[in-house]
């Protein structure tokens, strides 16, 4: 019988909400070794400033422990850069024994074709955002972010976050959804999978998709700011179960 995939995404983790982060090293000691594999689809962290700040995080630390302890039961852990963590790197994935991801990327579940990503690419009707996470994925800057001492960046990224927060209450709700043209150029793009999972806009739901004769289902995981959410995929299709 082939083995579930289980996926998360959004738990901005940080050491200021324990609780969130005693959720994910609970579900990785005990839920999530039922999986045939696990993926993370984005914002594991609430910020990330670089790979070299793993050496003096002890919060950090004990999550990449929990990962790699999972990894060494024989579970693979599959991280995916979000819109807050995007620049974990391989010192990160190598003390946690997972595998970083390209976003989007394309699995098999069974017979079912199966599209993974963090969601933020689909939010098109937020220009500013769109041309913001241009600008922070461009390799050049990227270099140059890190290329500064770790305390500089950590006081720009925390800066970058407080005014993301401030934004949020000036923007219309509809522009941090996901774009319907956006979703349905994508499925198009990737040849119309079966299914197509995302975080990012924290609205948890399962909507049916229709693009060009073909159907697709679209899950949207929950965050995990007071309790946490899985999708658990299988042979026979998808379903979400709650963390408490």
């Amino acid at each position: 019988m082939l083995s579930p995939i289980y996926l998360i995404s959004d738990l901005h983790l940080c050491a200021e909400r324990p609780h969130t982060t005693q959720l994910l090293l609970d579900f990785l000691g005990t839920t999530a070794r039922e999986a045939g594999a696990l993926y993370v689809l984005g914002d594991l962290f609430e910020y990330w400033a670089g790979d070299d700040a793993l050496a003096n995080d002890s919060h950090a630390q004990s999550v990449a422990a929990a990962f790699r302890d999972l990894m060494q039961q024989r579970i693979p852990v599959f991280i995916m850069h979000g819109n807050r963590d995007f620049l974990l790197a391989q010192d990160f994935a190598r003390a946690a024994g997972a595998s970083l991801l390209q976003d989007p990327v394309e699995i098999a579940v069974g017979a079912q074709r199966v599209l993974l990503t963090h969601g933020d690419v689909l939010c098109t009707d937020d220009v500013a955002y769109q041309a913001f996470r241009q600008q922070v994925r461009d390799a050049a800057w990227q270099r140059a972010f890190l290329a500064q001492p770790l305390a500089a960046r950590k006081s720009q990224v925390e800066a970058l976050r407080m005014r993301s927060e401030t934004e949020k209450f000036m923007k219309a709700e509809a522009i941090m959804d996901v774009n319907v043209q956006a979703v349905s150029a994508l499925l198009v793009e990737h040849d119309y999978p079966d299914l197509l999972i995302h975080g990012h806009t924290h609205r948890p739901a399962v909507h049916a998709v229709e693009v060009n004769g073909h159907r697709c289902t679209r899950w949207v995981l929950g965050d995990w700011h007071e309790t946490g959410d899985y999708l658990r995929v299988d042979a026979t299709g998808c379903s979400r179960h709650l963390i408490s």
